[in-house]
């Protein structure tokens, strides 16, 4: 299977991706939209035409955003619901109040590298984040986006996936010291593994699900980090917000992307499966999308949420 391509790479920023893409009568969801890369990512979906709605935590912050997006745009279908992705009965309450088709979902929202915390039903913060609440956004919106005919899912991920697989007995660090960065990339390889799966089972319903690695930014996703991050990344591969965004808006979007799915990218162009860890923000390592592995946590996300009901 050869590596999809684009004219695009990192510099490219949403404007750039998005010209001369009409997405007039498309709905979309952004997760985490009410700053950064969620706020960029719904601007420029909206700027095509699209129908967003901003599914954030903070209601307030979302609303200013939308706000925002309708004076930049001229584009008055922005919309704001409350979404808590570490909380099952929030998202439950969000799939529930859908109502029509939806054709684009951006599983953009995340936390990293913070310190340990768990929700109320013993999961690890950021894979309860990270993975399990666009895990069960996803499929509770299933239905819709089947509806939606030729709908995409885009999800998230990063480089830093390749600091750990999913640790299978221990997915939760109820044995092993807990270390924010390995359940970050733990969380971060289940982000490409739910797009491997997703899309086999989904491609009848003409759904198709993608991961990819935005870059490096400075947003609100590094405050646990003082703003650096991993702290290894030269400045002169920090992407400016618009170019962060322009992957997740391209898989979203882009008429280049029609009917591809289960593919992790980075810079706005498909990432090579490797078997060590690059030490660079490219790569996507051999067991985020092996699909032995997508199975088996498909499997086990669907056992968590079930024990939480």
């Amino acid at each position: 299977m050869s590596l999809i391509t684009t004219p695009f790479g990192f510099s490219s920023t949403t404007d750039e991706v998005t010209r001369g893409v009409d997405l007039t009568g498309r709905r979309a969801v952004v997760t985490g939209a009410s700053s950064g890369l969620g706020a960029e990512t719904a601007r420029a979906l909206a700027a095509t035409g699209a129908e967003v709605t901003l599914a954030v935590r903070d209601v307030a912050s979302g609303e200013r955003v939308a706000k925002d997006i309708t004076a930049s745009t001229g584009r008055h279908e922005v919309h704001v619901a409350h979404l808590d992705l570490s909380d099952p009965a929030s998202v439950t309450a969000f799939t529930a109040a859908w109502r029509g088709p939806l054709h684009i979902l951006v599983n953009n929202a995340g936390v990293m590298a913070c310190p340990e915390q768990y929700t109320e039903q013993g999961w690890e913060w950021q894979f309860a984040t990270n993975h399990l609440g666009h895990f069960a956004l996803a499929t509770g919106l299933h239905r819709a986006l089947a509806a939606g005919g030729n709908a995409r899912v885009v999800t998230v991920s990063s480089s830093g996936h390749q600091r750990s697989p999913i640790v299978w007995d221990d997915v939760n660090f109820a044995f092993r010291p807990y270390d924010p960065w390995l359940a970050y990339g733990q969380s971060k390889t289940a982000n490409v593994l739910f797009a491997v799966e997703a899309t086999r089972r989904w491609t009848g319903d003409n759904i198709t699900v993608n991961a990819c690695m935005p870059g490096a930014i400075h947003t609100n996703l590094q405050r646990h980090t003082a703003g650096r991050g991993s702290g290894l990344v030269p400045d002169h591969l920090i992407k400016t917000v618009e170019q962060g965004a322009a992957t997740s808006v391209l898989l979203a979007a882009s008429p280049l992307l029609d009917g591809v799915g289960g593919r992790y990218f980075v810079d706005c162009n498909e990432s090579d499966a490797v078997d060590r860890r690059t030490g660079t923000l490219h790569g996507v390592a051999r067991y985020a999308v092996d699909p032995d592995n997508a199975g088996r946590l498909w499997d086990l996300s669907q056992d968590l949420l079930a024990q939480a009901r």
